[in-house]
């Protein structure tokens, strides 16, 4: 039987979950970094990311209703994150949508769902799932450690060439400036509350496993974007 792991053990283990799984090495990511994308893919992009990202406030909602009220904390954390992504200054889906607008879209474009592709809905639907269905140290682990966390160090790659490169203003990027700093703060303020509420060896395995699998699920949706709109333009450009 698998034994409790200590504090430090546990830690190590969840950033290892998402080692060589981290979405800011999928092919959509490193073309971005790189210089090699074009607004209209940035606009495919944003459209996508509306849907994995709008609803977070929803699939926090229903961590929070599925935390115990004995956990104050951990549900203060929860509130705080449903806050600041719907109604602190302002949504951070709006700044999203001012981002895709400089690449091209609309907002109508944007908020509509059939502008998502097959693997967006899917992790979409995974979130909520796990939001959902799962014990909210577990669902916590999935959403804040495995995705939520990431989110700084795919940002501080990409924010440079948008800057450079690709000649967006800094209103244009402000999405990307705000989550480098408020994700580092939702990300190990994640940790924590999984550090200390994974009590169990059971607990600690299934949020591994969902660690895992939150961090496969984000690299596959960054994969897709490339795949679906990146390389149908790289084969058109060389058949010309």
């Amino acid at each position: 039987m698998t034994e409790l792991l200590s504090r430090d053990e546990f830690r190590s283990a969840l950033e290892g979950a998402i080692k060589g799984r981290e979405a800011k090495n999928a092919s959509f990511s490193r073309a971005w970094a790189d210089g090699e994308l074009k607004r209209e893919h940035f606009a495919r992009w944003a459209e996508n990311h509306y849907h994995y990202v709008g609803p977070f406030a929803d699939y926090l909602g229903y961590i929070y209703g599925n935390t115990p009220d004995e956990f104050t904390g951990a549900k203060d954390f929860t509130l705080q994150n449903m806050y600041e992504e719907e109604i602190a200054d302002i949504r951070h889906t709006d700044l999203l949508i001012r981002f895709a607008e400089a690449c091209g879209t609309t907002r109508e474009r944007v908020e509509d769902p059939s502008n998502m592709n097959a693997v967006t809905r899917g992790l979409q639907s995974w979130c909520y799932a796990v939001a959902m269905r799962e014990h909210f140290v577990v669902a916590t682990a999935a959403l804040v450690v495995g995705l939520e966390s990431q989110v700084p160090s795919i940002y501080k790659k990409q924010i440079i060439p948008l800057r450079g490169s690709y000649g967006f203003t800094e209103d244009e990027i402000e999405f990307f400036e705000l989550h480098i700093t408020s994700d580092v703060v939702h990300g190990e303020r994640g940790y924590q509350i999984v550090l200390d509420h994974a009590d169990t060896p059971q607990l600690q395995q299934r949020c591994l496993q969902f660690v895992r699998w939150g961090a496969e699920m984000r690299f596959a949706y960054t994969k897709s974007l490339y795949d679906t709109y990146v390389s149908p333009d790289l084969e058109q450009t060389a058949a010309a």
